[in-house]
């Protein structure tokens, strides 16, 4: 088995991981890697076309973006993913197509990423040339798994995003017992430096934050990926509005987390167990929460924006690279009451980044906005 990086080692984003052995060559995902610069695996067009399969662990960006470039270049094989990752990787990469507007990115390429898209289940081995291969829960976002490799002689164990822990949405990743002989990790934060605190302690901390600002008249604004933290801050916010700790207030969700939403309400029995049982044995669905106000139409946004009265905006993009973030942040950054809280990843480059840095005066959609309001992470 020989294993090649074309993207995400030694980096955060695009990545792309080869399996080679005699009768097989596969791709272990197929990401961008977004910034002030959107960036590709770099993966040969002669490669691409040699390609039997691609296993996708889930559907971030930075592990699925890739995808219609690899059909628009002459991959002409299956895509193979879970349910939930099928799902919510189409409706982000339409998305992203339709704001980053990418080139290489052909009619035919779409059409073909469409039609040879195939469902893998949980803890089930399959056959795929000589290689069996697995797919485990990966307690990253819905859907999320690790894939595990096998040649006969040697078992390749990738870990794709991984969490241990169990969240309000999501069973933890479920490694025990598993084993290899060669393992890809996540890494990102995997230094000795990166240690965090309790998420009792991140959430508590959070909650305060938000209820300070309502308190003094602001909005908050909260971007987030569209996929998992996006489901996990609203689950969150739903929670502590319905005990008191959180004044009442509009929350108002904007952007793909609206698609987002239903595709997990659709697949909830791949989230965990408590949360079905919350669903499917009471009168009372979080992911429908009456506490919750989609935002529709554009033109619904000027009148948030506008409004005097405070509320908690929960919008896309999570690095503010795109999205309605942006028309917020251009209406809302000059008012020292707002606040706008990040609870993601900011990589280098990305306006979410420059914010997170202390940026008094940022540039959004070729016009300089001073930025007054808090920015806390």
């Amino acid at each position: 088995m020989e294993i090649y990086f074309f993207g995400g080692a030694g980096e955060v984003g695009r990545s792309c991981i080869m399996v080679k052995t005699k009768r097989s060559k596969i791709l272990l995902d197929a990401g961008i890697k977004l910034g002030t610069v959107e960036e590709r695996p770099k993966i040969s067009v002669e490669e691409i076309k040699s390609l039997d399969g691609v296993f996708i662990t889930h559907a971030h960006l930075d592990h699925c973006g890739f995808l219609p470039h690899l059909y628009s270049s002459g991959y002409t094989k299956e895509v193979y993913a879970t349910k939930p990752t099928i799902e919510l990787s189409n409706v982000i990469i339409s998305d992203y197509l339709r704001i980053s507007k990418p080139g290489g990115v052909t009619k035919e390429g779409l059409a073909m990423l469409a039609k040879h898209q195939k469902i893998v289940d949980y803890d089930k081995d399959f056959r795929f040339n000589d290689l069996t291969i697995r797919f485990i829960n990966a307690g990253h976002i819905l859907g999320s798994a690790l894939i595990s490799v096998s040649d006969g002689t040697t078992t390749l164990l990738y870990t794709g995003d991984i969490n241990l822990a169990s969240t309000k949405l999501l069973k933890g990743a479920e490694v025990k017992g598993l084993k290899a002989d060669t393992l890809i990790m996540e890494s990102t934060y995997g230094s000795k430096t990166d240690v965090f605190p309790k998420r009792d302690e991140v959430t508590g901390k959070l909650i305060e934050s938000i209820k300070e600002t309502i308190l003094s008249g602001g909005k908050v604004i909260i971007p987030t990926f569209a996929v998992g933290r996006g489901q996990e801050i609203l689950l969150l916010l739903d929670d502590y509005v319905n005990s008191g700790r959180i004044p009442k207030v509009p929350i108002y969700i904007d952007g793909m987390i609206n698609r987002a939403m239903r595709i997990h309400r659709h697949n909830v029995i791949f989230c965990r167990e408590e949360l079905q049982k919350r669903i499917l044995m009471s009168d009372y669905d979080p992911f429908k929460s009456p506490n919750f106000i989609p935002v529709e139409k554009k033109g619904e946004r000027n009148k948030i924006a506008s409004d005097d009265s405070s509320s908690i905006i929960v919008t896309t993009s999570g690095m503010i690279v795109g999205g309605p973030v942006l028309f917020y942040l251009s209406r809302l950054a000059g008012n020292s009451l707002n606040k706008l809280i990040l609870v993601g990843y900011q990589a280098e480059g990305t306006l979410g980044r420059a914010l997170q840095d202390g940026a008094k005066e940022v540039t959004i959609n070729h016009s300089k906005v001073k930025v007054e309001l808090k920015v806390e992470k």
